[in-house]
């Protein structure tokens, strides 16, 4: 696991996956700018994947890289996020998103399909938003929630957030907080 800076992280700690094998690709079909971006000049491979190990040496996937979120200067990764709102009683599906804020850079942004019978209002975001705080530290906590009738999915089942963040960022030059 590396960090942001390209160093090792302690066991424990989320960084991103980095491979290097002999059977690692040598690079992108005639795509040099992408290759560059995936290799590091001695062959490691990134794989936009964010893990951790444990003591014993075994390798837990977490999220995407390119889904965290920075706020205020600390990694969120949505899936942890995710997995706790899954557990309220007014979520039915979620995707939890960063979208721009002028104080943090960046915040979570909780989009939900609300569970049959659940009301999808302000109270209900309230109370999410306040189930949150129960479990995850402040930071990686949605500050605000919008409702969905359905999360848009591509043809395997996954998630399209960058269909769910593109709105949120139109006329930005970055697309990072």
């Amino acid at each position: 696991m590396v960090g942001d800076g390209g160093e090792d992280v302690e066991v424990g700690e989320v960084g991103e996956i980095w491979v290097r094998t002999p059977q690692n690709m040598l690079g992108y079909w005639k795509m040099p700018e992408e290759t560059a971006k995936a290799l590091t000049d001695d062959g490691w491979f990134k794989s936009g994947d964010a893990g951790y190990l444990d003591a014993d040496g075994y390798l837990y996937i977490h999220d995407r890289v390119k889904d965290m979120i920075v706020s205020g200067g600390e990694n969120v990764y949505p899936a942890e996020v995710e997995n706790v709102l899954m557990k309220h009683e007014a979520i039915a599906d979620v995707a939890v998103i960063g979208v721009p804020h002028e104080k943090w850079g960046e915040t979570g942004k909780a989009v939900v399909v609300a569970a049959e019978g659940a009301t999808a209002d302000d109270a209900t975001a309230a109370s999410i938003i306040a189930f949150a705080k129960t479990q995850l530290a402040g930071f990686k906590c949605p500050t605000t929630v919008d409702w969905v009738t359905e999360l848009p999915r591509n043809p395997t089942g996954k998630i399209l957030k960058k269909d769910l963040r593109e709105p949120y960022w139109v006329g930005r030059e970055r697309r990072v907080g």
